[in-house]
């Protein structure tokens, strides 16, 4: 495999990887604080979107978005937020992580806006009532949700998106151009039973079903 030939001749030394880059600036040093301050707070009460990142106790790592109308993430204090768990494929796979590790780390997007908002810290899910009932921007109360004790907070740097073009839709790529999901979902499930249209209209009434 190609990967295991580059392994084979890659960094492991952090002092050796150092010096392939110059140091950061001071102030991209500094920017760094451990408590969610005003507008940090006020970032993520303007975000409809966290990229949620977690790793099993074997160092399996996972990644994925959750959504909701903006402000869905709840600030409960100057260290903690929760993340609600909306209805999704029920595979639990950042549950089971933060529930083996106990910890996370967030990106929080603001759709047309090229900043972000990076939170790592101590995490667990929670089932208390009291906390459920406040998290209800996407309708009934979840059946948990994922908290996090802030160790880190930053902003981060904006080029990805500018790079990606992420909020440009005249450099977007035709809709035709990329397989969709259900077609990525046929190609890994193998089961010559199943065709496109099958997949498309299961997906189509998991979305009708979530949003009603």
């Amino acid at each position: 495999m190609i990967f295991d030939a580059l392994a084979a001749e890659a960094i492991h030394d952090p002092a050796r990887l150092r010096e392939l880059y110059e140091q950061p600036s001071p102030l991209v040093q500094r920017k760094q604080v451990d408590h969610l301050h005003d507008a940090a707070r006020r970032f993520i009460g303007c975000s409809s979107l966290v990229f949620v990142s977690t790793a099993d106790a074997d160092g399996n790592c996972d990644a994925t978005p959750r959504g909701g109308p903006p402000g869905f993430v709840a600030v409960l204090d100057e260290r903690t937020l929760a993340v609600p768990d909306a209805t999704g494929n029920r595979r639990l796979d950042s549950l089971h992580n933060i529930a083996a590790t106990g910890k996370a780390g967030l990106l929080f997007v603001v759709p047309g806006r090229e900043a972000t908002l990076r939170v790592n810290g101590r995490a667990c899910v929670s089932a208390d009532p009291r906390l459920l009932e406040r998290l209800t921007p996407v309708g009934k109360p979840p059946r948990t949700a994922i908290v996090v004790s802030a160790d880190e907070v930053y902003g981060h740097c904006p080029k990805a998106f500018l790079r990606g073009s992420a909020w440009r839709p005249a450099q977007w790529l035709p809709a035709d151009a990329t397989p969709s999901s259900a077609e990525i979902t046929l190609s890994h499930v193998g089961d010559p039973s199943l065709t496109l249209d099958h997949i498309v209209a299961a997906e189509e009434e998991s979305l009708r079903l979530r949003y009603e």
